[in-house]
């Protein structure tokens, strides 16, 4: 099953895409939130799906995707965890997981625009694969770990490497700029997806590809990232795990590349869809 949420930001509504098609599951569902993951939200919503399909509305082409899960309480992000990305930037393969986080203020739609922010001078892209949590986590055995999984979505962790490697402490202020966690377009259901750790993901910057590359390259598994981050705190249903990103970034080119005005970003990972960003420049907001 392949969950989505549709409408103006801020209005989303959920549904599902099915046979390359969107519909409108609201008069089920009233969101794609920790309440729902946590309330078996999943199994009873595909069996609505399964027997009452040909009853839903229809969602007209073009209506305007959101993130598929609303309101995460937190996304949690590893670093460095492809081996041929640790080498690019030459960095040291980490012998622990490296965990940063987004806030939730920089998620916005699979195709919505990234905004470069305001005195940034290297905004950077990275494709990556997010694992969404269905059930409350902690102290999780590794070999249990599979079993608080829902599914998996696309994510571009956009990243400004000046605020985030050279402005002092973590590296989170680099990462949680508004419009900098685009998600989407689908969650994609544990069960659809027969190996998490056997799927491409590729990028391209205005047509050309620059990442392009196979979750087999994972340093930490998935099973491991989520025992490993349990054990430092609680995944809550809904909790996105986003699980790092291969070789091709902007900053481990020579010379390094960074996103401009105008550049048109498209990624994709196997079985989980593609989106589409546009750069755009920081406008300050107006009070009308």
């Amino acid at each position: 099953m392949k969950l989505i949420r549709f409408g103006t930001i801020g209005n989303e509504k959920p549904g599902v895409h099915f046979n390359g098609k969107n519909y409108d599951v609201s008069n089920w569902v009233g969101d794609y939130d920790e309440a729902f993951f946590a309330n078996n939200g999943l199994q009873k919503l595909s069996h609505e799906v399964t027997n009452s399909l040909a009853t839903l509305e229809e969602i007209p082409e073009g209506t305007r995707l959101g993130c598929p899960v609303a309101k995460p309480s937190k996304i949690v992000c590893i670093g460095l965890n492809y081996a041929k990305h640790a080498k690019e930037t030459n960095a040291a393969i980490p012998s622990e997981p490296i965990i940063f986080f987004k806030s939730t203020t920089s998620i916005v739609g699979p195709n919505d625009a990234i905004i470069i922010p305001k005195n940034s001078v290297k905004t950077d892209w990275e494709v990556e694969l997010a694992v969404v949590i269905a059930k409350k986590a902690s102290y999780v055995d590794e070999n249990d770990a599979m079993n608080y999984v829902a599914g998996y979505c696309l994510h571009n962790d956009v990243s400004e490497r000046e605020f985030q490697l050279e402005r002092g402490g973590t590296w989170d202020k680099g990462k949680g700029c508004d419009s900098f966690a685009p998600l989407g377009p689908w969650l994609v259901t544990k069960e659809e997806i027969k190996d998490p750790h056997n799927l491409r993901l590729w990028l391209s910057l205005n047509g050309k590809t620059v990442q392009d590359s196979n979750t087999d390259d994972l340093i930490f598994n998935i099973p491991f990232l989520i025992s490993y981050i349990s054990q430092f705190m609680t995944l809550l249903p809904g909790d996105i795990i986003s699980t790092g990103t291969p070789a091709g970034v902007g900053l481990g080119m020579n010379p390094p590349c960074y996103l401009k005005p105008g550049d048109i970003v498209e990624l994709g990972i196997d079985g989980l869809g593609t989106s589409k960003q546009i750069a755009e420049a920081y406008q300050p907001k107006t009070n009308l």
